[in-house]
């Protein structure tokens, strides 16, 4: 039976007058791949920053491999996400002096101690260990997402976060993100990403559609995942 590594029971969150989420309920295992779609204004980007401990909900609990994440203070919210979530952007937020190894290792300075024989290693499973020494701007914007893509797996994270990863990709670097994604799900890695775009969201094996901060529908892809 697979681990439950994540839950959001009846969480709501609440700007002013504005419920961007409202009494949201969701389970995922460890291993899982998830797509979370819906339209601006959805909630989407609400639910990633709950799910990676960049905000609290008003209500309810995230529990998170077993911690209620939504009593924990800023602080601790922090450690949390640095041990537990790799994060992947639209946005590369590279550090443009810096070269693609030096990237890597910089989420290893923050975590424990940088390791370049490690960061090597992750580079080379994202197919980029012959541009390791290469600056951001050396970089395709698909070599670019690949050395965040590293970078969030370095410390082992609990759960791969992404939030528009492929969004600033033509359809070629696109098709490479996703057929990594496909690996990584395949070694056993949780993945969550919320995206608009149909193609990433339908090779997901679930799909969480939210409307006006509602889940709206909740697809089991199994059938068709490959």
């Amino acid at each position: 039976m697979s681990k439950k590594i994540l839950e959001l029971q009846n969480v709501s969150k609440i700007y002013g007058n504005l419920k961007a989420l409202a009494d949201i309920n969701l389970s995922v295992n460890a291993g899982d791949w998830l797509s979370i779609m819906g339209p601006s204004g959805s909630g989407k980007t609400t639910m990633i920053n709950l799910i990676g401990c960049m905000d609290t909900p008003s209500t309810g609990s995230v529990i998170l491999d077993g911690v209620d994440i939504s009593k924990e203070n800023a602080t601790s919210l922090t450690r949390i996400r640095r041990d537990k979530i790799g994060l992947i952007f639209q946005q590369f937020h590279l550090i443009s002096y810096l070269t693609a190894v030096e990237n890597v290792m910089v989420a290893q300075y923050y975590h424990s101690m940088p390791d370049y024989d490690e960061a090597m290693e992750a580079l080379e499973k994202v197919g980029l260990k012959d541009r390791a020494k290469h600056l951001p701007a050396q970089l395709s914007g698909g070599e670019q997402q690949r050395v965040c893509i590293a970078r969030a797996l370095i410390n082992s994270p609990q759960i791969l976060l992404g939030d528009e990863p492929t969004g600033n990709l033509d359809e070629e670097n696109e098709g490479i993100v996703v057929e990594l994604f496909r690996t990584l799900h395949k070694e056993g890695v949780t993945i969550i990403i919320v995206t608009h775009d149909p193609e990433v969201g339908d090779v997901a094996q679930r799909k969480i559609i939210l409307e006006h901060g509602r889940v709206i529908d909740d697809i089991d892809q199994t059938a068709t995942f490959k």
